[in-house]
């Protein structure tokens, strides 16, 4: 896989229901890109830097891959919400390692692929978790309005994220589209979740003692002040926590979720998983757990390398995928 950064500038028009964009028929021809930005590089159409909102006069962008050789004239999409702790990263992750791997392995199942730009909570401190989540939800209601000219299926959309972006991630998939509202540009725009994978992403921040991985007495709960934000009252403190966290939006018609989590990670505990799927069983909710031997945060090895591999994860994710993409 070669990933490098682009450096020409090209720009062209698209002429579909408003959209602007900078877009790219081959991926040997280089967009118009933010200074250090990095894409895949899939041999196919591309729609880069793409304006989903504007929120404080602050654009927010995403980029979308197609299909190598598209089967149909609307294909099926995987969002990416990248991790960060909320505070940190981009959507160019997803033109790195595993990430390359995954998504560049969806396109050649016929998916389209779209990273996804959030407010982060460190840069602004009036951004708060639910906003991280609000943005994203955008992002699909942006794709949803804008389908016919972007030729995605609005009815088969799935979700991927990491570690924070894992969190994001299981939010899409289980909250209803009308949930959270953010633009009211994008509002009541319906659309479908088809499945969602969560690689190393908490479940629940009312039951903080699953961040504790080891059972400290003196443990703190470090993620207080990113969901409370800064307009919060103490009155608001437990609802905030129920709004964001995913386990509350688990029902029997939830579309399906895998959750791969390590076992020795201290940041985002294997608690969290095994508690999804706890209240999964309970439901009767579509929920996998996958556990790694060994793995730390990021899939760092711990002791001994991790079992299973990296390649099978990546294998699994695509997979389960391909297993739920429904016949258009």
């Amino acid at each position: 896989m070669r990933i490098h950064t682009i450096v020409a500038i090209m720009i062209a028009a698209v002429a579909t229901s408003g959209i602007t964009a900078q877009e790219t028929k081959r991926t040997s021809d280089a967009p118009r890109a933010s200074k250090g930005a990095k894409y895949l590089e899939t041999g196919g159409e591309r729609k880069l830097e793409v304006v989903y909102k504007n929120v404080s006069g602050k654009e927010l962008k995403l980029d979308l891959y197609y299909p190598t050789a598209k089967r149909v004239d609307k294909c099926p999409v995987i969002v990416f919400t990248h991790g960060g702790g909320w505070a940190a990263g981009n959507r160019y992750k997803a033109a790195s390692g595993s990430f390359a791997s995954v998504f560049e392995q969806l396109i050649q199942e016929g998916f389209a692929v779209a990273p996804v730009t959030y407010r982060l909570a460190k840069k602004d401190r009036n951004v708060a978790i639910r906003d991280c989540v609000i943005d994203c939800k955008d992002a699909i209601r942006y794709l949803s309005k804008n389908s016919e000219g972007l030729g995605i299926d609005p009815m088969r959309i799935g979700v991927m994220g990491d570690s924070a972006g894992g969190h994001i991630a299981q939010m899409l998939l289980l909250a209803e589209p009308e949930q959270l509202p953010g633009d009211p540009a994008l509002a009541d725009v319906p659309y479908r979740m088809i499945a969602g994978v969560s690689w190393y992403g908490p479940s629940d921040f009312e039951k903080t003692d699953l961040f504790n991985h080891d059972d400290r007495a003196d443990f703190r709960d470090r993620f207080s002040a990113r969901i409370l934000g800064s307009d919060s009252g103490p009155t608001d403190k437990r609802s905030r926590y129920r709004e964001v966290s995913p386990i509350n939006y688990l029902s029997k018609d939830s579309p399906p979720l895998l959750m791969i989590q390590g076992d020795k990670d201290t940041t985002i505990p294997v608690k969290h998983a095994h508690h999804m799927k706890q209240k999964a069983s309970e439901v009767g909710a579509p929920v996998e757990i996958m556990i790694i031997k060994n793995a730390g945060h990021n899939w760092r090895k711990v002791d001994d390398e991790i079992d299973p591999s990296r390649e099978a994860i990546i294998e699994r994710t695509v997979q389960f995928f391909v297993e739920n993409k429904p016949p258009r």
